[in-house]
């Protein structure tokens, strides 16, 4: 898209010039890790900072992370953290961005209760002031006046967040959609948007891209429960798993008001939905009663059509509650034929295999599966098309910039604001790393911040690209370890080169192909030492060069070559 200077006109023309810097670290161009901040007068706020769960292509890493470098550089200038909502794509980092930052974090109440967990797991609850705040309300951060507006979204209480510039309105959506009965009866506040577009104007809209290739409006979420609630009538006399995202308490919701209205007492699976079903049954955001709960001991010894069970584990992850089950494995629940389970929930990009995994591991214990493919027991928590002009024809931006979704999402979502009216040269599709200024004169780029993958294994947050790179070739073309001893003072190997391979070929049945890898490497070493190589690289170098030539020719294979030589 076009990025020339363009005029200010009207009320913006004659603001101070006082430039707002917006850069966007995570969450254009995947589908996670979103991150972006905004700086004024030196000082920057945080916008969320989530998590990407990995790609396949990414062997043993647990999560990815935005880099964050740049905030770690400027930890000083930082004046807080502004969280959109509780999801882990937009929360998930807070802990990794706390291990360099001690700040305020605004958020809903609900929000600050899932980040929090996560923060405090982490050992860095001492690093943040957390700041409850508000629908409607506004909050002075450093030299920014944040407005918080109220958003539908599939976790409660979601903001779309008003940045009360010099420069005008930076307006950004958060993950949303517009539910016209959404299950808690919290709209989203299109009023006050179409206010703030009437008022001062919106100079910039940021808007989520998620579902920009679908048409139509999504689905309200109440039409779930009324799916479940035929399903259930179905399914009297058979025991009912329901799995879904722990954070999804209006899903939640619906499950338990089905249940009871069938008959059923409910148990919780999994610990983070039991915490989170805590935690919003404090919060007062989940209306039941305390004897409709049992425990999920209980659900052994209790007739099959009297009780239903609600779990973790919609993406397949490996330990979960319903890939244990789906294994045979849970210590508390054991599926047997007859048995219903429920996924209530649409696979993350990247997750279809692993849940497609458990699906295959539950109708091997012959239970009866229902996922989206089968019954709607699913709706998006994303705006589609319809839901996004309308957000555009109440906004009314001057200047458009798509984010949060993949590259692909961003164009169509870029289309559609020219269709509705933004020029074409005021429509910016940006990138990780992109950073944007904002003046009197309109948006021009400007210098870019550092925006790569930060991989995650286990506590080690920073697993580079070599470590990746390596762990690839090892899961799909194996590993030969070749291990000679070599006299220096006599120029010779003293015993023939051991080949040792994982993951290459089947050494009982390829002793002739390692044999004469053996004498490959045997001969290189001794010609080597011949020519007056001395030092223990050199000979590594002329070991691995040998080996690796012999590889290729037999086998037309590429695996890693691990030479070690030993000097007597």
């Amino acid at each position: 898209m076009l990025l020339q200077a363009v005029p200010a006109t009207g009320a913006l023309a004659g603001r101070l010039p006082k430039p707002v810097r917006v850069s966007f670290l995570g969450g254009l161009g995947e589908i996670g890790r979103n991150c972006a901040c905004i700086e004024l007068e030196g000082k920057l706020v945080v916008l969320d900072c989530g998590v990407m769960f990995p790609d396949p292509d990414m062997p043993g890493i647990d999560l990815v992370l935005p880099d964050l470098a740049y905030l770690a550089n400027r930890a000083a200038d930082v004046e807080a953290v502004v969280l959109s909502h509780g999801h882990e794509d937009h929360v998930g980092g807070l802990a990794y961005l706390l291990r360099d930052l001690t700040v305020p974090v605004y958020g809903s109440d609900v929000t600050l209760g899932l980040a929090r967990d996560r923060v405090e797991e982490a050992g860095l609850g001492d690093r943040a002031t957390f700041v409850e705040v508000r629908d409607g309300e506004r909050r002075q951060v450093g030299p920014f006046d944040v407005e918080f507006i109220p958003v539908t979204h599939s976790v409660p209480h979601g903001f779309a967040t008003a940045f009360h510039t010099p420069q005008g309105i930076i307006l950004h959506s958060g993950d949303f959609k517009i539910d016209l009965t959404p299950v808690d009866g919290r709209l989203t506040d299109l009023a006050r948007l179409g206010a703030l577009a009437s008022n001062s104007g919106v100079r910039l809209l940021m808007a989520d891209s998620t579902n920009a290739e679908e048409p139509g409006f999504t689905a309200s979420e109440r039409t779930v429960g009324a799916t479940l609630l035929r399903l259930f009538e179905s399914w009297a006399g058979r025991r009912v798993v329901v799995t879904c995202f722990a954070s999804h308490i209006h899903r939640v919701q619906q499950v338990v008001d089905v249940a009871l209205a069938t008959g059923r007492k409910v148990a919780t699976l999994g610990r983070s939905m039991e915490k989170n079903v805590a935690l919003a049954r404090r919060l007062g955001l989940l209306d039941v009663r305390d004897d409709c709960f049992i425990e999920v001991e209980q659900v052994e010894q209790m007739d099959p059509g009297r009780v239903c069970v609600i779990s973790t584990g919609s993406q397949g992850e490996p330990l979960s509650a319903l890939s244990l089950m789906a294994a045979g494995e849970s210590r508390w629940l054991q599926l047997r034929a007859g048995d219903v389970v429920v996924i209530s929930a649409h696979p993350i990009p990247g997750n279809e295999w692993a849940v497609g995994r458990v699906i295959n591991g539950l109708h091997r214990r012959g239970v009866e599966v229902v996922h989206t493919g089968v019954e709607p027991v699913h709706v998006s928590g994303h705006a589609r098309q319809g839901e996004l002009q309308t957000l555009l024809s109440v906004v009314r931006p001057e200047w458009f910039v798509p984010v949060h979704g993949e590259y692909r999402h961003m164009v169509n979502h870029a289309r559609l604001a020219q269709a509705m009216g933004v020029e074409a040269d005021k429509v910016v599709v940006c990138e990780d790393g992109d950073s944007l200024v904002l003046d009197d004169d309109g948006i021009r780029r400007c210098e870019p911040v550092p925006a790569g993958f930060v991989y995650v294994d286990g506590t080690v947050g920073d697993v580079s690209h070599g470590v990746l790179r390596d762990r690839r070739v090892l899961a799909e073309e194996g590993v030969v370890v070749v291990i000679a001893t070599v006299d220096l003072h006599a120029g010779e190997v003293v015993s023939p080169p051991e080949i040792v391979t994982r993951g290459w070929v089947h050494a009982p049945e390829a002793e002739a192909l390692l044999d004469e890898a053996s004498e490959v490497v045997r001969i290189a070493l001794e010609k080597a030492l011949a020519d007056g190589a001395g030092d223990h690289e050199a000979l590594r170098r002329h070991a691995r060069k040998a080996l690796g030539r012999l590889v290729g020719e037999r086998t037309r294979r590429r695996p890693m070559i691990v030479p070690v030589v030993v000097t007597v």
